[in-house]
């Protein structure tokens, strides 16, 4: 795989790098541990960090991911759970500048979309999700922050949430599972997919149809169009925008095979 030619602003991605069942899929076999993202980061063009939700990184941490990968590589960084895993979302306010003033600034260009992952329980309160949203930083130094909720309650499949997180700038996963409200509005200027549906019989995780599908979905999200046959919450139009960055992560589901789908859909993508 290489990460060059594909449709400008469209990434694909995997879930971190370290997996132990890609050192017999994915990975060479004789590659060392300590060179396994300088590898993955030139098959992908892009990686979601899960380890910043459980723990806080150093800056050295962030330095280093930034000199190992290429130029035009992108990290997506799933927030701290202490900020959103809270009977109270309006109280996160020092759980949110922990996270923020870490050392994600040290990603520079490389630093792509904040994800703040909610409970499957968390239910969308208007008033106290504003006042979390009222907390999210703009900027952490000169750096511009974007920030992605992963709302996961069926009860955030309304106009009233579109509306706030449009408000304030936000973008909203779309999720490609039966586990969690699934939903492709557009809140902001960019467009973020997480597919979770992999299956470990097929060869690259989802069948050629279904990637060709997503591949079709990308490029109409990246050319500022709406892809149709997504399910959306009707009535509410997406965030108008000419072109768009889009990042579609292979997420779980069957994870050994996310870097084979990624690979097999930025494979789409250049044909």
């Amino acid at each position: 795989m290489s990460s060059s030619k594909v449709t400008p602003g469209i990434r694909v991605g995997i879930g971190g790098w370290t997996f132990e069942p890609w050192r017999d899929n994915f990975y060479p076999s004789d590659l060392p541990q300590k060179q396994e993202l300088h590898y993955a980061s030139r098959q992908v063009t892009a990686i979601e960090v899960n380890g910043t939700y459980y723990s806080t990184m150093k800056p050295e941490s962030f330095r280093k991911w930034h000199d190992e990968t290429p130029e035009d590589f992108v990290f997506s960084l799933k927030a701290s759970r202490f900020a959103t895993n809270r009977k109270l979302l309006a109280g996160a306010g020092e759980s949110i500048a922990r996270f923020v003033e870490s050392g994600v600034a040290e990603l520079k260009d490389k630093l792509g979309p904040i994800v703040w992952q909610f409970m499957p329980t968390k239910v969308f309160d208007a008033e106290d999700f504003a006042a979390f949203l009222a907390l999210l930083p703009k900027k952490e130094g000169s750096r511009a922050l974007r920030h992605v909720m992963d709302v996961r309650h069926e009860s955030f499949m309304t106009p009233d949430y579109l509306a706030l997180a449009r408000r304030h700038g936000v973008a909203t996963v779309f999720t490609d599972s039966p586990k969690f409200p699934s939903f492709a509005n557009l809140t902001a200027d960019f467009a973020y997919a997480r597919l979770m549906n992999s299956d470990a019989k097929l060869k690259s995780g989802y069948a050629p149809k279904a990637l060709a599908a997503w591949a079709d979905h990308a490029q109409h999200w990246a050319e500022g169009g709406t892809p149709a046959g997504l399910p959306r919450v009707e009535g509410v139009d997406d965030v108008a925008a000419k072109t768009r960055e889009v990042f579609v992560f292979f997420i779980n589901g069957a994870k050994e095979k996310a870097p084979a789908a990624a690979g097999a859909l930025l494979t789409k993508l250049r044909g």
